[in-house]
């Protein structure tokens, strides 16, 4: 989805922005590339600055219960300081890094209703103007996938995924949300969970993989989550089995056991980690209702598709609002300067 709005703080006669995405979707920490492209207007201007925005659709708890907002996690100027003649046509091709910690988007393809966009800002004369949003494709690195993939192999489903406003305590996060997957447990777990959410916070050196299980309460007991964390590489996923790395995962969780963690180079584990994510804002445990996800049944071996009533059209809509509808007036928490 590409479209060209005018330089509303210029008015009728001031320059347009076309951004332009390479194709095809980018894994955290790779590198995004693009064109902008612009038009001059019915006058000579001094375009000062043209800043990318990488931006995100989050949802905030508060006491009130929950909220959805834009999130900027990340600013990167790609060009600027030139003369733009009037109606010239220009080009500046950029590149940079995505965060390591960029959610992901699809698995294999699939939709996993998580928003991300790329909005141009451009600056001229001292005024700015956010004209361009684009939609942003995120694939998972490899060993994000093998994870998945050995969840789908456990037999775990896909419920759905969103991202939260806030900090998972005890851990290197960067960005002020992180994204949770939530899924269905296996059959093996499924007398003992309810359902199991996935947290990835990735860095140059490996993943951090959080996972916090909704146990079922017994004839004498309650209900409560119980959480722990693990530390992967990003070398050597191909010489992990992760069914058993995942399988011991899981049984070390609903056993209670919230230090464990599997020996070898591939895995160490934060003892000092408490249960509960601890959002930054006071928000407890759960997903709010999020973005419906429709993911073809088969996509990393998880037993998906239509869950709990939600469909295709959801994720369709929910896209369509936030880059085609005006997001001036909603809050917003900038992430990391370019």
């Amino acid at each position: 989805m590409v479209f060209k709005r005018l330089l509303g703080s210029l008015g009728v006669g001031g320059p347009s922005v076309d951004t332009v995405l390479d194709p095809g979707a980018v894994a955290p920490g790779g590198v995004l590339g693009g064109q902008v492209h612009l038009q001059g207007g019915g006058a000579d201007f001094t375009v000062e600055h043209i800043t990318l925005e990488l931006v995100a659709r989050v949802e905030a708890e508060h006491d009130d219960g929950e909220s959805e907002g834009t999130v900027v996690f990340h600013r990167q100027v790609v060009g600027g300081e030139f003369r733009l003649a009037e109606g010239e046509r220009r080009s500046v091709p950029f590149s940079f890094p995505l965060p390591w910690e960029t959610p992901i988007t699809e698995l294999y393809g699939q939709g996993l209703g998580i928003v991300l966009g790329v909005r141009t800002e451009l600056g001229i004369a001292g005024a700015r103007d956010k004209g361009d949003l684009d939609p942003l494709a995120v694939r998972p690195l490899p060993v994000q996938e093998a994870i998945l993939e050995a969840f789908g192999g456990l037999g775990f489903g896909f419920k759905s995924a969103d991202l939260e406003l806030g900090r998972v305590n005890g851990t290197g996060q960067q960005l002020p949300f992180y994204q949770e997957i939530e899924l269905s447990p296996a059959p093996k777990y499924a007398h003992r969970v309810n359902e199991v959410e996935l947290t990835f916070l990735a860095g140059p050196a490996g993943l951090e993989v959080v996972l916090e299980a909704d146990k079922r309460g017994g004839l004498f007991s309650e209900g409560h989550d119980v959480l722990t964390r693990f530390t992967v590489s990003h070398h050597g996923v191909e010489q992990v089995d992760w069914n058993v790395r995942v399988e011991e995962w899981m049984d070390g969780l609903v056993d209670h056991r919230a230090s464990y963690a599997p020996q070898g180079s591939y895995a160490d584990h934060d003892h000092g980690y408490g249960h509960g994510h601890g959002h930054g804002g006071g928000g407890g445990h759960g997903s709010g209702p999020g973005v419906g996800a429709a993911v073809a049944a088969g996509a990393a071996g998880l037993a998906v598709g239509v869950v709990g009533g939600m469909v295709a059209a959801e994720v369709v809509d929910e896209v369509g609002d936030f880059f085609e509808g005006d997001d001036e007036g909603e809050d917003e928490a900038q992430g990391d300067e370019g």
